[in-house]
């Protein structure tokens, strides 16, 4: 299996963030990664470890020898995705026609879920004897449609442009005839076949064309969820090569240089990332701090292998749209195919600065990965990411970087299928230890 079928096999298996962790624990377990339970007390030596909280994993790589002090190698990315999430009580009936209520999740373009056939995805909690169970949901069949009007009811949309309410607009359709409120949670109840009482959810409906190559030479990658899923994949992706690549390789002594490679996928990064699971939550900060006090650390120790530390914020960058290059600055083209774009930003929307982008380069040079500069027009704001809150939160010096895509935060994105497996390229290098850059 190449890299890209590989990245195309993880895209159809994770169409909500809590299939994006358990498909990457999957990956990651099979390498040896042991998941640890948060309330649990953790070893104390070299290893592979995880843990998963809801839509969040991290996952990390002592290697032998190494003191709790030891800087951390850091890679960021998020596996959430705008899109449309269905509300308590969704069941309602109009003219005739079923529907279910959801509410836009993050900046979705509205318009590009418009007569798509959707399934359904995420997560139930399910109250039984015993207490609350939670489990997994992947409806993978047309279940629902959100039907544009046609053109003869609106005659004026292609030259005046498509105007969407997203509370009138935006309700699926999913079946004829009257509804009650009770509908979904026995549709739940039926589908699952469970013991209890469906009482609470986080469900998403996802856009049921399967990913693919596109094109004459089929050179494009066009899918659901690349931001930010692809970031996810070559995160994983990274880390485990080079587990197993120690796996393979002769014994050598303890490398006093060696980082600690940590990968850390949060979720809701669409929306500001301020919960439990989300980079600007407590999760990173509790889990790293928890590692080196493992390890016979104290808070001293955890405060210099920050100062040490750096981590990459792997998210989607744009590419220059063909049709609209007037959108993006004329001196920083994007172009696809041709590596992996560090992302810049003078009013701190990205967290690169001078140190991290030249210790990127080096990497990229000593992986032979090209790289390119997204720097946004100044009359066109830019988006954030991950990268300046784990920064002012850790102290830790980070820098942004992704792959070039158009039709971010669509239902449908496109990407260079010769850019993912260049990312894996730099990410695995970055986690390694460092070396003298090539000249």
């Amino acid at each position: 299996m190449t890299q890209i079928d590989d990245l195309l096999s993880y895209l159809a298996a994770c169409p909500s963030p809590y299939h994006a962790v358990a498909e990457s624990v999957d990956r990651l377990t099979e390498r040896g990664f042991v998941e640890l339970r948060l309330q649990d007390r953790w070893p104390d030596g070299p290893g592979r470890y995880l843990v998963r909280r809801g839509g969040a994993l991290i996952a990390w790589h002592v290697p032998e020898g190494a003191e709790p002090s030891r800087p951390l190698h850091m890679v960021g990315a998020h596996t959430d995705s705008p899109n449309l999430r269905v509300k308590p009580h969704p069941s309602h009936s109009s003219v005739g026609w079923r529907q279910l209520g959801v509410e836009v999740y993050g900046g979705a373009l509205w318009n590009s879920w418009l007569d798509r056939d959707l399934g359904l995805s995420g997560r139930v909690s399910v109250l039984t004897e015993v207490g609350v169970d939670e489990h997994l949901v992947l409806i993978d069949r047309p279940l629902a449609r959100i039907s544009q009007l046609a053109i003869h009811l609106d005659r004026d949309v292609n030259g005046q442009g498509l105007k969407l309410n997203p509370q009138q607009h935006l309700t699926p359709t999913w079946g004829l005839g009257r509804s009650g409120s009770s509908d979904f949670h026995d549709f739940l109840a039926r589908e699952l076949g469970l013991d209890g009482e469906v009482v609470g959810w986080d469900l998403m409906f996802h856009d049921l064309t399967p990913p693919g190559l596109l094109g004459e030479h089929r050179d494009l990658l066009v899918s659901a969820r690349l931001d930010n899923l692809l970031s996810c994949w070559a995160a994983v992706e990274a880390l485990a090569s080079i587990v197993s690549s120690s796996d393979t390789a002769a014994p050598t002594p303890a490398d006093p240089h060696q980082p600690v490679a940590v990968v850390c996928l949060y979720d809701h990064e669409e929306v500001g990332s301020t919960s439990a699971t989300g980079a600007d939550g407590a999760l990173l900060v509790q889990v790293l701090e928890r590692t080196i006090l493992a390890r016979g650390g104290d808070r001293d120790d955890v405060l210099r292998a920050y100062a040490g530390s750096m981590c990459v914020s792997a998210d989607g960058a744009h590419a220059t749209h063909p049709n609209h290059p007037e959108r993006h600055d004329p001196a920083h083209h994007v172009t696809p195919g041709e590596g992996p774009v560090i992302k810049v930003n003078a009013n701190q929307r990205y967290a690169t600065d001078a140190t991290t982008d030249a210790r990127l380069q080096a990497a990229a040079r000593r992986a032979d990965v090209p790289l390119q500069w997204f720097v946004s027009r100044n009359d066109q704001p830019c988006g954030s990411t991950i990268g300046p809150l784990t920064a002012a939160r850790l102290g830790i010096d980070t820098i942004d970087l992704g792959v070039a895509q158009l039709s971010m935060h669509s239902a449908r994105e496109v990407c260079a299928a010769a850019d993912p497996p260049l990312l894996v390229d730099l990410l695995q290098e970055f986690l390694e230890p460092d070396r003298e850059p090539t000249t």
